[in-house]
């Protein structure tokens, strides 16, 4: 069944045409992978399927679950199930990360949370991903390692538990431990109701999980699309075939 549905979309940042005819759509249960060279657009894509108000749809239109959510703001694509893991995780001093999870999660069910099943969730899940427990009463993402930002991120996914995940290089900067833990992470997300969204650079948060489709972006459209394998190539052979594809498009 179709979860998102993006339509021959063009977006600018300011006066700058980044997206350019994109079109992609993904059902439930699927893991998707977008890569591509620097500027091609990437991170542009997981942006404005959230709303980020720095980017504009100039035409186009994206469907989540069949409903047009081209009008609607960041906070209501969220409540529709939409979550996006960022590449440089905020820091938010004064609020902990219990508190700011529990409000999330009372904001996207609209209703009030039931404290002690939410603290033992919370608690199981931080087991799970290898992260302090401690680290539920500190202030979010404040002092934290690159790496406990990204597992933080992973944490939220696994609380709100979206309909659709966008990852935005959760992985950059990670050692391979914790790239491991990432993944385990979205493994322990994944269903055959939800679905996923990577964005990177490297096959390393690739190689524990299972990935339907692998799409390579460049100049703002996906030019090509093929199975897991494709990150292997892309890693050998770089993605000077693919941005001759887009030149040959004009």
């Amino acid at each position: 069944m179709e979860l998102l549905n993006i339509k021959d979309l063009y977006v600018n940042a300011g006066e700058k045409e980044i997206l350019k005819g994109l079109n992609l759509k993904i059902n439930k249960g699927e893991t998707h992978v977008i890569m591509g060279p620097n500027g091609a657009g990437k991170s542009t894509l997981a942006n404005i399927i959230l709303n980020n108000p720095s980017y504009t749809v100039k035409s186009g239109d994206i469907f989540f679950e069949g409903e047009n959510i081209n009008e609607l703001k960041t906070d209501e694509r969220a409540k529709k199930g939409i979550f996006m893991s960022f590449q440089t995780p905020e820091e938010v001093p004064g609020i902990s990360v219990t508190n700011f999870l529990k409000a999330a999660v009372s904001a996207k069910t609209e209703a009030p949370v039931k404290i002690f099943a939410f603290k033992k969730e919370l608690k199981e899940n931080m087991q799970k991903l290898d992260m302090n427990p401690s680290y539920s009463a500190r202030d979010l993402n404040v002092g934290f390692s690159g790496g406990e930002k990204k597992k933080n991120e992973i944490l939220q996914m696994l609380t709100l538990n979206p309909k659709l995940a966008i990852l935005d290089e959760t992985d950059s900067g990670l050692d391979v431990d914790a790239v491991k833990t990432v993944s385990k992470g979205i493994n322990m997300y994944k269903n055959d109701e939800n679905s996923v969204l990577i964005i990177t650079h490297s096959n390393k948060i690739l190689q524990d999980l299972k990935v339907d489709y692998v799409h390579i972006l460049v100049k703002g459209k996906i030019v090509y699309t093929g199975g897991p394998e494709l990150t292997s190539e892309i890693e050998k052979n770089g993605y000077a075939k693919y941005i001759e594809l887009r030149k040959n498009e004009k």
